[in-house]
């Protein structure tokens, strides 16, 4: 039998599940310039993945770094529920 699916699932649904806080904790700390951060990070893991032996790792980061490369849509999505108060605006950062 081969678990590595069923795990995989798993692993992807825990890194999409830990970035949201971390999508709202940067956007409320740094605002939507932290954008590039997420798009390094994006790349460095899909390249990461490229050159892994085990599918399951190459799947990690593959997963990772398309969860961060979404994190910048999200960071954008997150200033917009900013603005409609959704969420708090961090007052001591200037925009």
């Amino acid at each position: 039998m081969q678990y590595e699916g069923i795990l995989i699932g798993f692993l992807a649904f825990v890194i999409i599940g830990v970035f949201h806080p971390v999508v709202i904790k940067a956007e409320y700390h740094f605002g939507t310039r932290i954008w590039p951060v997420f798009l390094l990070a994006g790349l460095v893991f899909l390249g990461i993945s490229l050159f892994m032996r085990s599918v399951l790792l190459s799947a990690v980061f593959g997963v990772l770094g398309f969860t961060c490369l979404w994190s910048i849509h999200e960071i954008i999505e997150q200033a917009e529920r900013v603005k409609k108060g959704w969420f708090p605006r961090n007052p001591k950062r200037s925009e």
